[in-house]
């Protein structure tokens, strides 16, 4: 390679992505640069060539290339650039043995170089010349997709490829392509099923095994199925298990030899294979001979199954067949690499025990052979011989199946992801209780229970049970069945379950469990039986790694291939055609791996290095053996690793060590150069362990390394402007914090949990070293994830974008903060304190390990302050991000966005350093406070959150008008200020002590002008005092002392006061209002309830919310303490079983105003109240329609009681009383009307009809006399017959029921027809006046416009309660706008102004304030408008239903004859311009005057100038009240109708002339045409409704309006249409007499059909305005009730 120059004369013109490569570790080695013109991104080694990426996506080749055929030699001294990719953007390269692929940026790949094996996956061809695309397509998916693919890599004979879903796809030859076949090459990229649904992170190829790191899946919550006892693959069993003196062991130490079990089913499917797996199963050293010979690199036919695929054995065994004793490919048990050659006698039961296995669901038929085997165990040496190796039971194999073990109490916790078992260790339990007695249950027990406890090792976080679980899933059981090895799970079982609440229980003695058994004694069982604790985690969750778009440290690393070197990492040599996963990486927190020819590597967080098969050259970098199975490499102290490279017979490590560049660390063989090299020396000099390469520091700042062949290549950049440099400091800065953390975790923590006695020496804070711990642990893994993330940042990056601990700095300072704040509750707990004893039982006196993972330099420190300054370290480390930002800051312009972004990240984790100083003061401080505090209140008073501000010791504060004798001392913590007392000869014994909780404590101070004391002035919600300071000084202290601590606690930040990440800034004094709860201790009316909302100076003052213990509760508002305005009140009743609820208003914390009361009973009560009592308009409903006794009240309240005028609606009896009322009974004058059409109208006292009264029944039959129960007769009457007979006399007895009758009987003459006349006339007499009822209503009115009276009271103060009204309804339609429909807002806005005027009262200003009452009457949030619809609800209340009584009729019309004088006196209280009722209206100013005012002021007024109560409200009160009152006229006119109807329909059968002609109408008033639908027509004989049709459809409008006045208007409209037609028809003026008009309108009438017109013309009659009586509307009136009349009695003429 001439281009190469090496590395000494840099070449100036990049300063990034310099390649350099060598051979070999010697002195006189040097690298070589590659030169290209751009910057290498990427370098991929083969045996003999390399592939380079550079900037821009293109790709060169160098080296041995004997697939380029156009060129002269094979060899290509400079990199060739690969032209046929030109055209594309590649993102990855990757290089085999002797091909190389490539993937591009849309995710396709393109492969080129020997394809002998199918390795390039192109069918047909040996050699691809040049880069070719290769399809990698899903067939699964319809139609197919083709898969895009992230990164590749490539072996010998085989390809793997990484799709963006993160599954792997393999194509070439061997077993080392994870595919379920046999048939080789494999030309097509097939996905390797073993690993699907799995998120893997990598994959890497050796010449024959491939390795993938897989994140470890969430927690699944599929179903299990039950474990089994046996492998089903080797058929030993899963557990062993041996009774000595003291302990049981169970040990589930088994690994199964032959890889993944595959399920039976697909064995059966193919006989061949069947009988392979027979002859793999019956000849094990074979099969280990040939897949140990390297040479046998093509699998020929005859090679046995176990080399490339697997089946399950079982399948093929027959029912008596013996397991295989032999079946174990070395003869027995291979656990951690150590073979047990005794195992396979031992661990197999007798023949005849195993025959019935089929027909009995036990897998242990015979209890015996279980004992004798149990026998056997005890006394076997294996137990010896195992006990070297580590072992702990498998977590998924533990049951919690409560009937075998718990039959008291279960302690495993639901939360738990247990699988539950159906067999193994469950059925061996049970069976062995008799041989082995109580122990072994309750070791089964205790080892359930350890499985919940686990304890806390590095990597605990969010973990996953899924490993466990995938060992029961045969087919995709993409794990062996066998159990693994045994210290990996014992960090997997700690990682994955947390540390419940045990420590202060004392049972943690069974985190003794010794590393290689669970060894349990008996007695230390019965403790742990007796207490059991709820479990509580004991590690956080962990961050969410999509939080921070964190890596995932929880991995596992998965192999396969052959596995003839070791270098599958299973502890044995046996090939595995299918992914198995590593179980000695559980927990370890894989973040790569690589694989060279036959040995394997794995790069953890903590920057280890373990390594894995064949070391005949000293690649693996240790001397460790066996080989077979991942050791640490060894590197010296301080040595962090951070990539790694694994070659043919070498490894090359990238690392951090003293200095800042990254040092290169080279194992394997020494490579001489070629021509030196002979025969003997090729199998020459090698490493021991990793030796330093002395020309690292002369590459520069290297970011990746990769090997190949025999080759190195170290990837590197320039520093310029210091920017690498400061980039590798920080990464190499979080990867030393990393593992300083882990070795706090590891030596310290671990050991110290383990202690049995550690729970009791804590005490109390046992809980908080959990939380402690478990901060700690939070911290630890975003650290982790941190530095993996800035590892990876360094590979790939070329500026600041994507560094963590920007874009989330948030969530660096959140988990800081958190952790302060863990160790500060502890130290002030004395938790520091109380680890000592336990620290020097552990350690030893001096605890030689506390000091030296603390790095104190001070001499002679305590152990407790050693310790908490190791728990204050990661303070320091804040600093050290806020000084590395800053550094890589200065690599910036000052003006770039780049440059802020760092400036600000630097500051913010600065000063979070420094608060958190601060805070750690506090905490000392307060604990050094609580050493000395006197007395037994420390107990009471200290808290973990707990910090001292300050306290009055020294007499700075005394408390004003104290006791002479007394000694008062004050302390503010950050939550409360304490009060002290007690006597002077006991200074150091308070006997009480008062708490002040800060949220409700108002502190000002005392001005100083006149006393001359130093005063501040605590309000606190039931008591207020003056303390006293001895001076100006101490006086400003403590003011500015416990506001900054009140402001703080209201805050919400507690004891961490404001973090400066949030950018708050302190103000001066806390508000006076605020939001806080208290709970009250004096107060007899709030006492021990507990009131949460708002608060002003020591008062509830606005919204909030007050329980009381018995269940009451008011949630509302409050004014100066007092429960005022709306509120929601709620009060539990014991004998109903439900609640009384009231909603509505309150006044002086009692209910007063309008409101909902819903009893317990189920009666719910509408209306006001005042102090807390039923007081004014209301209404009562009781029960339900169809319970016993439903019925209505509506009318005056007085104090809870029924009294003034009210209607009662009795549901049950169909009765209805509309009278007076007096305490709850019926007391006065009073009606009442049945279902059944009696009406009673009289006196009534005591509830009951008594005195005179009048009672008429349906056909007229009336009474009249003397009454004494509900509807008895008793006393003098006179009883009147419907057709005018009368009884004068005395009468006795109930009517309807017979009556006892003395008097005389009068038969009136024909001409006597007075006397039925005058009893009508009566009725009504005895029935309250209208003006006395609903009296309430109106006073209510009244009171809400301010005036106490009726007219008494100012129209401006009117104005200003409807404007406040108006403004509170507005406000809460603001925060409630569900409530009010946008119509609605429109009217309220609307109302806001008042109509203004000055002077008289002008027709203008009348029209002005008449649309003012139509909308103030629209919206009930208007007096006026909440006035009218009570009024309506009270009239149809009255009418409706039983009310719909025809002689209730004149009542009615009364009733909205006194609405309109009443309303109408209220309009001119708030118009007190508006002349009264009839009187006129000024006539608006003219310019001239007129000459003829003396003819006008003759005329009668217009009806538009006069004021009248029916034209101004009538049309707003009407349509509401229209329904009842309509009915009732429908009623009342029902006879006269029914005539009028009937004669209608029999003259409306003729056509219109012959029905003209009957009428009389004049043949000239006859019309000849008529037009219809559009098109004249002539009027015939036969022609029918079409004379005067548009006078007629006028006419029939009539009954579609309310008021009298727009009736009166449309029959004015009649009278025009038909003038109109008549002009039309006589063609010229002319003038009406009442002699022609009337036939014809009498014609229209006819026409018209108006139903009920009989009602219409009464009710026009009886509500018309007085003024329009006698003008031109009366006159048409009067011929429109003389057409009905006519109407009704046209047969008789």
């Amino acid at each position: 390679m001439e281009k190469q120059k090496s590395s000494g004369e840099e070449d100036s013109s990049l300063e990034t992505g310099l390649l350099h490569t060598w051979k070999g570790y010697s002195y006189s080695t040097t690298p070589e640069r590659v030169l290209l013109s751009r910057p290498v991104i990427q370098a991929a080694l083969g045996a003999r060539h390399g592939v380079l990426l550079v900037e821009g996506g293109q790709v060169y080749s160098f080296g041995e290339l004997p697939w380029k055929q156009n060129q002269a030699t094979s060899v290509a001294s400079e990199p060739v650039l690969e032209a046929v990719l030109s055209e594309q953007r590649v993102v990855f390269v990757a290089a085999g043995s002797a091909h190389s692929g490539v993937v591009t940026e849309d995710g396709g790949v393109h492969m080129w170089g020997d394809n002998s094996h199918g390795q390039c996956g192109l069918l047909g061809l040996s050699v691809i010349p040049n880069p070719t695309p290769v399809g990698v397509v899903d067939s699964e998916t319809t139609p197919s997709q083709s898969v895009k693919i992230l990164e590749m890599a490539c072996g010998d004979q085989h390809t793997l490829a990484l799709s963006a879903k993160h599954e792997v796809w393999a194509w070439g030859s061997g077993c080392q392509l994870g595919l379920n076949t046999s048939t080789f090459p494999v030309w097509k990229p097939q996905k390797v099923e073993c690993l699907a649904g799995k998120h893997v992170l990598q994959v890497d190829c050796g010449a024959s095994h491939s390795l993938a790191l897989v994140r470890c899946p969430p927690s699944p919550q599929e179903s299990r199925k039950p474990l089994v006892d046996k492998c089903g693959h080797c058929h030993q069993l899963l557990y062993t298990m041996t009774d000595k003196e003291d302990h049981v062991i169970i040990s589930d130490g088994h690994h199964c030899p032959l890889g993944v079990e595959v399920d039976s089913t697909e064995a059966k499917s193919d006989p061949d294979q069947g009988s392979l797996s027979k002859q793999g199963r019956n000849s094990p050293e074979s099969s280990v001979t040939s897949s140990a010979n390297p040479a046998s690199t093509t699998p020929p036919s005859s090679t046995p199954a176990t080399e490339c695929q697997h089946h399950s054995l079982a399948s093929s065994q027959k029912p008596g067949e013996p397991a295989m004793k032999d079946s174990c490919g070395l003869g027995g048990t291979v656990t951690n690499g150590e073979v047990c050659v005794e195992a396979s006698e031992t661990t197999t039961i007798e023949t005849d025990s195993c025959k019935a296995t089929g027909l009995k669901s036990s897998p242990y038929p015979d209890e015996q052979a279980v004992k004798a085997y149990l026998k056997r165990l005890s006394d076997h040496s294996l137990v010896e011989h195992t006990a070297k190796t580590s072992s702990t039971l498998h977590s998924a194999q533990i049951s919690s199946d409560p009937a075998v073990c718990f039959a008291s109490e279960p302690f495993i916790p639901v939360a738990q992801s247990v699988t539950p078992m159906g067999s193994a260790l469950n059925n061996l339990v049970a069976s062995c209780a008799s041989a082995v007695g109580e122990r072994v249950a309750s070791t089964y027990e205790a080892l359930s229970l350890r499985k919940v406890i686990g304890y806390w090792v590095p990597g605990e976080g969010r973990e996953r049970l899924e490993e466990r679980l995938r060992l029961e899933e045969p087919m995709q059981g993409k794990k062996s069945s066998s159990l693994g090895d045994i210290r990996e799970e014992e960090a997997e079982l700690s990682r994955r379950l947390s540390l419940p609440g045990l420590l202060s229980q004392g049972t943690h003695a069974l985190l003794l469990l010794h590393s290689v058994y669970h060894l349990l004694s008996p007695r230390l069982l019965r403790r742990t039986s007796r207490t059991r604790g709820r479990p509580v985690p004991l590690t956080s969750g962990g961050i969410s790694e999509s939080d921070a778009h964190l890596p995932s440290l929880q991995t596992e690393v998965w192999s396969w291939g052959r596995g003839q070197e070791g270098q599958l990492g299973h502890g044995d040599l046996l090939p595995r055609p299918q992914p198995v996963c590593i179980k000695s990486f559980s927990g370890k927190e894989v973040l790569r791996v690589a694989a060279g020819a036959s040995h394997s590597l794995a790069l953890t967080t903590q920057s280890q290095v373990f390594s894995w098969g064949c070391n005949t050259s000293g690649q693996l970098g240790h001397m460790e053996s066996p080989t077979n199975f991942p050791h640490l490499t060894k590197l010296s102290e301080g040595i962090r690793v951070w990539d790694i490279g694994a070659g043919q017979q070498h490894t090359l490590l990238l690392a951090d060590g003293d200095c800042m560049q990254p040092i290169l660390y080279y194992s394997g063989k020494q490579v001489k150069e070629e021509q030196e090299e002979t025969a003997e020396e090729q199998t020459g000099k090698y490493t021991q362990q990793p030796v330093l390469l002395p020309f690292c520091m002369n590459l520069g700042y290297v970011s990746s390394v990769c090997t190949g062949g025999q080759t190195c290549a170290a990837l590197a950049d320039r520093n310029v402007m210091g920017f690498k440099s400061s980039l590798h400091e920080l990464a190499a800065a979080e990867r030393k914090y990393y593992c300083k953390l882990s070795n706090i975790k590891n030596l310290l923590l671990q050991p110290l949990l383990k202690l049995d006695s550690l729970s009791s020496a804590l005490g109390q804070s046992s809980g908080l070293l959990q939380n402690l711990i478990g901060r700690l642990g939070r911290l630890s893994q975003l650290t982790g994830q941190n530095s993996a993330s800035l590892t990876s940042f360094l590979r790939r990056s070329r500026d600041i974008r994507g560094i963590v601990l920007l874009d989330d700095a948030h969530l660096f300072l959140d988990t800081y903060s958190e952790y302060c704040s863990a160790v500060g509750d502890f130290l002030v707990m004395g938790g520091f304190q109380a680890l000592v004893k336990p620290c020097q039982d552990v350690f030893g006196k001096g605890a030689d390990v506390v000091q030296r993972l603390s790095e104190c330099s001070e001499e002679g420190l305590a152990l407790a302050d050693i310790l908490a300054h190791l728990f204050y370290l990661p303070i320091k480390h804040l600093h050290e991000y806020g000084r590395l930002l800053l550094k890589l800051a200065s690599c910036y312009d000052p003006s770039s966005v780049d440059y802020q972004k760092l400036q600000d990240a630097s500051s913010k984790y600065e000063s979070m350093a420094l608060h958190l100083k601060r805070r750690r003061k506090e905490a000392e401080y307060t604990l050094h406070f609580w050493k000395s505090f006197p007395g037994k209140m420390t107990d009471s008073l200290r808290k973990a959150s707990r910090r001292l501000v300050c306290e009055s010791s020294n007499k700075a504060l005394t408390l004003q008008n104290a006791g002479r004798f007394s000694v008062n001392w004050f302390m503010l913590f950050n939550d409360a200020l304490v009060h002290a007392q007690g006597m002077v000869p006991y200074k150091s014994f308070f006997s009480t002590h008062h708490v002040f909780p800060l949220a409700t404590l108002w502190v000002e101070p005392v001005s100083e002008d006149n006393t001359g004391l130093y005063g501040l002035k605590l309000t606190s919600p039931e008591e207020s005092f003056t303390l006293l300071a001895s001076s100006s000084a101490e006086k400003a202290k403590w003011l500015r002392s416990i506001n900054q601590a009140v402001e703080q606690a209201l805050s919400g930040l507690g004891h961490d006061g404001i973090p400066p990440s949030t950018g708050l800034t302190q103000r001066a004094d806390p508000p006076i209002s605020r939001t806080a709860s208290y709970t009250f201790y004096k107060d007899s009316r709030l006492k021990e309830a507990t009131y949460e909302g708002r608060w002003v100076s020591g008062k509830p003052h606005g919204r909030g919310v007050v329980k009381w213990p018995d269940g009451r509760m008011y949630t509302g508002a409050f004014k100066n303490g007092l429960e005022d305005g709306f509120g929601d009140y709620v009060v539990p009743n014991k004998t109903q079983n439900t609640c009384d609820h009231y909603q509505g208003q309150w006044k002086d914390g009692k209910m007063h105003g309008f409101g909902t009361f819903r009893y317990a009973s189920g009666e719910v009560y509408e209306g006001s109240f005042q102090d807390n009592m039923r007081h004014g308009h209301g209404m009562l409903r009781s029960g339900k329609l169809n319970s016993t006794s439903p019925s209505v009240f509506i009318g005056q309240w007085q104090y809870d009681k029924k009294s003034g005028y009210g209607v009662f609606d009795d549901i049950t009896r169909g009765e209805k009383y509309m009278g007076m009322w007096l305490d709850d009974q019926r007391q006065g004058n009073g009606v009442v009307v049945t279902q059944f059409g009696l009406y009673y109208e009289g006196a009534f006292s005591n509830n009951k009809m008594m005195g005179t009264g009048v009672l008429l029944s349906e056909d007229d039959t009336t009474f009249e006399g003397e009454f004494s129960e509900d509807w008895t007769l008793n006393g003098k009457g006179v009883l009147t017959m419907p057709n005018g007979d009368y009884i004068e006399g005395s009468f006795n007895g109930v009517w309807g029921t017979g009556l006892k009758i003395s008097g005389s009987y009068y038969k009136p003459s024909l001409y006597d027809s007075d006397k039925e006349k005058t009893h009508f006339n009566k009725l009504g007499r005895l029935a309250v006046h209208s003006e006395e009822k609903w009296k309430a209503v109106f006073v209510e009115c009244w009171d809400r416009l301010g005036c106490d009276s009726p007219g008494q009271g100012e129209t401006s103060t009117a104005w200003d309660n409807i404007a406040i009204a108006l403004t509170v309804n507005r406000r809460q339609q603001r925060d409630s706008p569900e409530l009010l429909s946008r119509s609605h807002h429109k009217t309220l806005e609307s109302l806001e102004f008042i109509p203004q005027h000055v002077g008289p009262v002008t027709l203008e200003v009348y029209h002005t304030i008449r649309r003012y009452l139509v909308k103030a009457c629209d919206t009930p949030l208007h007096p006026l408008g909440r006035l009218v619809e009570t009024l309506v609800s009270v009239y149809r209340m009255t009418y409706v239903g039983v009310g719909a009584n025809r002689r209730l009729l004149p009542q009615a019309v009364n009733e909205i004859q006194s609405y309109l004088s009443r309303i109408f006196q209220l309009v001119r209280f708030l118009f007190p311009d508006l002349p009264d009722e009839g009187g006129s209206l000024a006539e608006p100013r003219k310019e001239k005057t007129d000459t003829d005012t003396t003819g006008k002021l003759l005329e009668s007024p217009k009806p538009g100038c006069v004021v009248s109560s029916s034209a101004l409200l009538l049309p707003v009160l009407l349509p509401r009240l229209y329904p009842p009152l309509f009915t009732l006229y429908a009623l009342d006119k029902e006879k006269e109708d029914d005539v009028y109807w009937e004669c209608v329909i029999r003259l409306n059968k003729q056509p219109d002339l012959a029905l003209l002609a009957f009428l009389g109408v004049q043949q000239k008033f006859w019309p000849v045409t008529v037009t219809l639908h559009g098109e004249k027509q002539q009027v015939l004989s036969n022609t029918k409704d079409a004379c005067f049709a548009s006078a007629v459809e006028t006419l029939q409008q009539i009954s579609t309006t309310f008021t009298p006045s727009d009736k009166l208007q449309v029959i004015q409209l009649t009278f025009e249409e038909i003038t109109q037609e008549v002009l039309a028809l006589l063609k010229q003026d002319f003038l009406w007499s009442m002699d022609d008009l009337f036939p014809v309108f009498l014609f229209v009438v006819l026409r018209a059909r108006i139903r009920n017109l009989g009602s219409e013309v009464s009710l026009i009659e009886d509500l018309m305005d007085p003024c329009v009586q006698h003008g031109e509307h009366g006159i048409m009136f009067t011929t429109l009730k003389a057409s009905y009349y006519q109407i009704q009695h046209e047969k008789v003429t």
